[in-house]
This record gives structure tokens, C-alpha cells and sequence, in this order.
């Protein structure tokens, strides 16, 4: 049996449980750091080291957390669908809970890359326990500064025609966590195909366009998962 299409749009909400920084939320990183001085290609441009010192940070906290039920549900919703899950977080955590088709649409904390050719895959490298940390100076194999695999500000995002044409064949269509006010990101809800089941899962009310057949699931991504699963058997 052809197994229907589930497709999950992810934001920072997703993994607040397991402890990672959200940006914008208060207290949010976004707060402790000018956005543009860490997070922008003009940023980078400027000092890169500062940029790789934030990163490098980021990795380090991610190294300590783990998938919460949200996304330990997700992957096991492959049982039962095929779920592709597009992603604007830039942590592994959708992989380590068990999910085999992962889309992030700005980049990945646990890699790195050349700061001429940062989309080239010959040029990114992995990152791990062992190794976490860019050093001062440190070079890509093309000789060029080694930088975060991350999509900065200022920047296009190379994966956004993916992420639209896998929302364009859903057969039903997640929100789990996000504001719906990050661009590109945001427009991926106007891909979805006319008509189908959409569900909004997060704690605040999150503003949607009205002529879509949107369920709100006021609740944070693991209880809100948990709740989708039954929705969707029923």
C-alpha cells in the first residue's frame, strides 16, 4: 500500500524542549547578540572569527541535547506515512530521533565549509564530539576560511525550491513551532495543494491566512505531536 504524504515544516519551537536557544523569543539569543554582527554575511565579512566563536558555542550546547518526544514521534510516524520533514532549525536533532528525509533550509550547525564555495558538497565536512570547535584562521580544503554550513542573513537559501516542491505534494501539511514570519519559510504554507488537512501545532497563536483549512493545536511540539497522531487516525 502507498503509504499517503505527510510533509512537516519545523521551527525553533520544535527543539525549545530539548533545550536549545530559540532566537527571537525573549531571552532568546537574538538578545545576547546582534543578529547582523553574528548571523549576517556582512558579519562574516567583518570578523569572522566572532562568527565561528558563536558557532562554535552553538555546537557545544547541541553536543548536551537530546530529541524530545516531538521529534522521536515524528520519526516513528514513518511507520505509518511518508513524512519528509523540512526544517528551519539547524540542529541534528530530527536525524537523531530517526528521521530519514530532512530538509534544512538554513544549513546545518554540525558542519562546516569554504567561505568561497559554502554550498559545494566536496567542501563540507562534518563535525562530532571529537572534533567541535573552528579554530582561529582555520582553512577549508580549497584553502579559503573554514565557516559555519549555515545560511546567513543576506544570503539566498539554496534548498527553498526542494522545500517547496516536496510541500507541493503533500497530503497533509505540518506547522510545528514556528511564527510563520521567517522568509522564505513562511510562503512554503501558499505550496501546499489546495484544499488539503493543514495543522498548526504551538503554545501561542500564530497568525494563518484565512482561506486555508487550518486545525490549531495550542501546545508545545511533543504534546502537540502525541495530539496530531490521534487527530490524524481519526
Amino acid at each position: 500500500m502507498v503509504k499517503r504524504k505527510l510533509v512537516v515544516l519545523t521551527g525553533a519551537g520544535m527543539s525549545a524542549e530539548s533545550g536549545i536557544s530559540t532566537f527571537r523569543d525573549s531571552g532568546g539569543l537574538w538578545e545576547q547578540y546582534p543578529v547582523m554582527q553574528v548571523a549576517s554575511h556582512t558579519g562574516w565579512e567583518r570578523d569572522p572569527e566572532l562568527v565561528n566563536r558563536f558557532y562554535n558555542e552553538r555546537r557545544k550546547q547541541l553536543l548536551t541535547c537530546a530529541p524530545n518526544k516531538g521529534h522521536l514521534l515524528l520519526a516513528q510516524m514513518e511507520q505509518d506515512w511518508d513524512v519528509s520533514i523540512i526544517t528551519q532549525n539547524v540542529d541534528d536533532l530530527h536525524e537523531k530521533a530517526g528521521s530519514t528525509h530532512v530538509i534544512h533550509l538554513h544549513g546545518e550547525l554540525m558542519k562546516v565549509t569554504s567561505s568561497l564555495h559554502p554550498d559545494d558538497p566536496q567542501l563540507i565536512e562534518t563535525m562530532d564530539e571529537a572534533r567541535w570547535e573552528v579554530q582561529p584562521h582555520e582553512r577549508a580544503k580549497d584553502g579559503s576560511l573554514l565557516r559555519p554550513y549555515i545560511v546567513f542573513f543576506e544570503e539566498a537559501v539554496p534548498k527553498i525550491s526542494e522545500a517547496a516542491q516536496t510541500t507541493s505534494t503533500a497530503d497533509v501539511f505540518v506547522i510545528i513551532g514556528t511564527s510563520l514570519n521567517v522568509y522564505p519559510a513562511a510562503g512554503l504554507i501558499h505550496y501546499a495543494p489546495h484544499g488539503i488537512p493543514i495543522y498548526l501545532i504551538d503554545p501561542k497563536e500564530v497568525a494563518t491566512p484565512p482561506d486555508l483549512n487550518v486545525t490549531f493545536i495550542q501546545s508545545g511540539a511533543s504534546e502537540g505531536v502525541a495530539r496530531l497522531i490521534e487527530l490524524l487516525k481519526g
